[in-house]
Order: C-alpha cells, then sequence, then structure tokens
C-alpha cells in the first residue's frame, strides 16, 4: 500500500516517519515544501502519479489564539483541504486518517471522560475549523478513522512540554494554569497507534470517529510539576492559577478528558499513562 502522510515536518509526521521505519508499505512524507494540501489539484496528481491508497494527514492550523482573527486560513487548512482530501479519497476508494481535536468540545462543562458521540460544542475558531473538517470527510463517502486527540507534546517542535522544560530550568517561580483537565498525549504514541493500525491492516470494517490520547488525568499544573520534577528542575517554584489570571481570546476547555473505550476495544490495543511516555520523551529530548 503506497500512503501519503501530510505535515510530515511536524511533531506528529515527524514520528510516523520513525514508527514506520522498515514498513512493507511505502509511504511519501511531505509538507508544505512538496505538497500544499489547499490546493486540490495537486493533491490529485499527487495522488494518481505515486497510486496513493491512504492518507494520514498530520497537517493542521493549531495556533489556537490566532486563528481567532485568522479564521479564514484556519478554515482552509482545516476543513477545506481536508475536505479535498477526503473527495480524493472517496475517488480512488482509499482511506483517510485524520487527527482532529478536544476542541470540538470546548463549550460542554463535562466532568466524566468523554465519548465519541458526546455534544460537540467549539468555543472558537480552532474548534470550530476542526469540527467543520471532520464533517466533510464524513460526508464525503471516502473511508475513514478520525482520531481525536489532546495536549499533543513531542520532543519535535514547539509545544507545552519543551516550552515547561526550558522555564522551569530558568526561571526560579511559574504559575500555571489548574482549571483546565485533560491528558498530556505523547506523539510517538500516536504515531504508533496509527502505524499499528496501517500495517495491520485495521482500518478495514472499523471506520469512523475515535479518541486517543494517553492514560490518566492532569491539570496543565501537574503536567508541569511532573516535567520539572523528571528533569530535576526542582529550583523553580510552580505554582497553581485560574485560567481567568491568563486572559486569552478562546475559551479553552476546562474539562477535556478523551474517553478511549472504543479505540482499545476495536483495535485490540493498550494505552501508555501519559507519566511514562513523559519520561519517555524526556530521556528523547537529553540524548
Amino acid at each position: 500500500m503506497n500512503v501519503l502522510v501530510t505535515g510530515a515536518n511536524g511533531q506528529l509526521g515527524t514520528h510516523m516517519r520513525l514508527k514506520t521505519v522498515g514498513s512493507n508499505h511505502h509511504y511519501f512524507f511531505t509538507d508544505i515544501e512538496e505538497l500544499d494540501i489547499t490546493d486540490v489539484a495537486a493533491i490529485r496528481s499527487f495522488v494518481k502519479q505515486n497510486g496513493i491508497s491512504a492518507i494520514v494527514n498530520c497537517a493542521a492550523y493549531t495556533n489556537v489564539d490566532k486563528a481567532e482573527s485568522d479564521e479564514v486560513a484556519a478554515d482552509m487548512i482545516n476543513h477545506i483541504a481536508v475536505g479535498y482530501m477526503a473527495d480524493i479519497m472517496a475517488e480512488v476508494g482509499g482511506l483517510l486518517v485524520h487527527v482532529s481535536t478536544d476542541y470540538v468540545f470546548g463549550g460542554n462543562l463535562y466532568n466524566t471522560p468523554l465519548p465519541e458521540d458526546a455534544q460537540t460544542n467549539p468555543t472558537g475558531a480552532y474548534g470550530r475549523t476542526k469540527l467543520a473538517g471532520e464533517h466533510a470527510i464524513i460526508h464525503s463517502g471516502c473511508r475513514y478513522i478520525i482520531l481525536r486527540t489532546a495536549w499533543l507534546y513531542s520532543e519535535y517542535g514547539k509545544n507545552f512540554c519543551k516550552t515547561m522544560l526550558n522555564l522551569t530550568a530558568t526561571k526560579p517561580a511559574l504559575t500555571v494554569v489548574f482549571d483546565q483537565v485533560g491528558t498530556p498525549t505523547y506523539a510517538g504514541d500516536l504515531a504508533n497507534a496509527i502505524a499499528f493500525i496501517l500495517e495491520n491492516g485495521l482500518d478495514k470494517g472499523n471506520e469512523g470517529v475515535y479518541h486517543y490520547g494517553n492514560e490518566g488525568v492532569c491539570s496543565w499544573y501537574d503536567f508541569t510539576q511532573a516535567i520539572a520534577r523528571q528533569a530535576g528542575n526542582t529550583q523553580c517554584s510552580i505554582s497553581p492559577c485560574h485560567s481567568s489570571e491568563y486572559p486569552s481570546p478562546v475559551v479553552r476547555p476546562s474539562y477535556s478528558v478523551l474517553d478511549k473505550s472504543k479505540f482499545k476495544h476495536t483495535f485490540g490495543m493498550s494505552i501508555p499513562y501519559w507519566v511514562d511516555s513523559l519520561k519517555v520523551c524526556l530521556e528523547g529530548l537529553t540524548k
């Protein structure tokens, strides 16, 4: 099978490169320099010329705050371009694996892990455009697996873990919000899950929407404490604060723990605990 991975220079795309080394499939890794996913003709040509039968879309507009003033650009990448890929996969009878987000739930006050059929209610442009992308896929008629995830981090690119690792090593004190609760998700684990599905042909008959994140629950404050302690950055004093102390143009989800039961039952995979995966990531960063 020939597989196109878009957004290949990002956190998840980089891990997809690592997880598919030695695969029996042939992977094509592209980013904006090689393939503009907002150009439907370019996608169609690439798919035709390379016999692509599956796309793993790791590309996204992820700047949550900036999306509020740049929704047209966010919509083009998170919605319109996703619709292009879905339509083209429908044309060739192919599969689209698409990564979505917990932000599709931002406006509802949940307090138990969210199943896939929980009521969506995004509060900002990022969540709206990602949800629109999901709808475009579902209505396209293509074979699809949508994986909603949250709090993604890794050794690569810009992310909360790397930022806090640096700040706790260089600042005497930090305040971090404690009233937003979710689960940090290591990009290496998500990439491994996607590769496992593709390598074992588990997409066939299992199309649909799934939730994937590491096991466990914490706040951004707890996550920062774990980062600092595992890294040995004990000189920084970390204090909890309310989200209201950090004004933002977007109301972020206060509780976005995803229920992974459907994913585990369908694909037979165990999911690592977030603290264990953080250790793997930090070890990778120190190498």
